[in-house]
């Protein structure tokens, strides 16, 4: 098939090096000139495992090109992908559809043909009539141009998989007998046919699956993160517990990893999404429970602060303090939400004089955390440390040598704000090793 994926960031990349590895023309657009280059170059403008590999692949082959046209977007195909951003509004919970809406207002009066937007974009429930009757307004095929709506389920740094290889496959649409339906499984053949659980379901329904599953997912993280401060408080391993837990079959150990809580782009921007979108249908009371998720998952890194008080006799100021990590999580440069940067900064404006390690996401702190140091080599970030506070649980990190790192440290203090750090091994090496929800 011919396919377009209109807004090319993170989810749209991924999309458009994902439907070219299935067999497909693709047209990537997006209204950022430099980013069109970077991935007609063959490689994507942030990391993600093995994107660049796919990029690279398929735009030598001429399968997969890029472009800034909106014009030459509607007329290379008649399925079209949305997958523009929809952050959180600022100043409020309630997602910010601009991007969105833009995007539509420019592709539509460019539809001459019936043709298929598969809206790919986490938005609140009822955006797909509005988007329709924008569609059928503007579009010179009318009502001949239909809605559909596939959610994305990506993991960072599992992206490409999630996306060849999905755990479920959820397709909206406006009617049970939807001519959008057939385009979509066609697109979807082989990934259907490998036997990927495929739900056609209302427009209503699969605009709610995205945000549904993050909250869902949010609530077990902040669940055994709020048992962690009772296990803090009683003596008790929260890393047993969760391992207990995870046992019963109802329950699940996925997911579940207690420590310095959930970031970036998706999961908080989620839980709140839901809950204000909850609150203009008038049903705000039957998500009140993610208040408190929310509230738990700031209060790790408020949690983080005082442990780090506590190691440093409540004397934050004039000391050093190292931080391993500064993405969101491991595996990619993404560090909106960041719980390791959250923490940093917060101990730069107690006193701290503090420092920076990432594979990934150092150019990116950079920039939206100018006033702290940054040092490539997680050795070397340690060099007169006062605390090292371990924040993203990089594999790498775990494989440091703790006897070798002490002869670095001012004081052998340190903080496991993600439980993946030997504790034994450590305390052996001669460092005094704290972790949320451990004794």
């Amino acid at each position: 098939m011919k396919l377009t994926v209109v807004g090319c960031g993170y989810l749209g990349a991924t999309h458009a090096a994902c439907m070219a590895e299935l067999g497909h023309e693709v047209l990537g657009m997006d209204s950022d000139m430099d980013k069109v280059a970077i991935l007609n170059s063959g490689k994507a403008p942030f990391h993600e495992r093995d994107l660049d590999e796919l990029l690279a692949r398929h735009t030598a082959s001429g399968r997969l090109k890029f472009t800034a046209s909106y014009a030459e977007a509607a007329a290379f195909a008649d399925l079209h992908f949305i997958a523009v951003g929809t952050p959180q509004r600022p100043g409020a919970n309630a997602y910010d559809l601009t991007h969105l809406f833009g995007a539509i207002r420019q592709l539509a009066p460019r539809l001459k043909n019936p043709a298929v937007i598969a809206v790919k974009s986490t938005v609140p429930v009822g955006t797909a009539p509005r988007l329709r009757d924008l569609l059928h307004a503007i579009a010179p095929a009318g009502d001949a141009v239909e809605v559909a709506w596939n959610p994305e389920f990506l993991r960072e740094s599992f992206a490409i998989q999630d996306t060849l290889r999905p755990d479920r496959l959820v397709l909206g649409f406006a009617t049970e007998h939807s001519w959008a339906e057939a385009v979509l499984r066609q697109c979807f053949d082989k990934i259907i046919a490998s036997g990927t659980p495929t739900i056609a379901t209302d427009w209503a329904t699969a605009e709610l699956a995205k945000a549904s599953a993050n909250a869902f997912l949010a609530t077990k993280i902040s669940f055994i993160n709020a048992a962690a401060e009772v296990c803090e408080a009683s003596g008790a391993d929260i890393t047993t517990l969760a391992t207990i837990l995870g046992h019963d079959a109802r329950i699940g150990r996925r997911g579940m990893r207690p420590g310095l809580g959930f970031g970036g782009g998706c999961l908080p921007k989620d839980i709140r999404g839901f809950m204000a979108r909850a609150g203009e249908l008038g049903v705000d009371q039957a998500l009140t429970i993610l208040r408190e998720v929310d509230a738990i998952n700031n209060r790790r890194r408020e949690r983080m602060v005082d442990l780090a008080r506590e190691q440093l006799d409540d004397t934050l100021t004039g000391k050093r303090i190292t931080i391993w990590g500064a993405a969101f999580k491991p595996n990619t440069d993404d560090i909106r939400d960041s719980p390791a940067l959250a923490v940093a900064q917060k101990l730069h404006e107690l006193g701290a004089t503090v420092t920076v390690t990432d594979p990934q996401a150092l150019d990116n702190a950079r920039k939206t955390h100018p006033e702290l140091n940054y040092i490539d080599d997680p050795i070397a970030a340690v060099q007169d440390a006062d605390l090292l506070l371990h924040l993203t649980e990089w594999p790498q990190y775990s494989h440091i040598d703790p006897y070798r790192l002490a002869a670095f440290a001012a004081a052998p203090r340190a903080i496991d704000g993600r439980g993946a750090l030997n504790a034994d091994t450590w305390r052996d090496a001669g460092w005094t090793l704290r972790a949320l929800g451990r004794p």
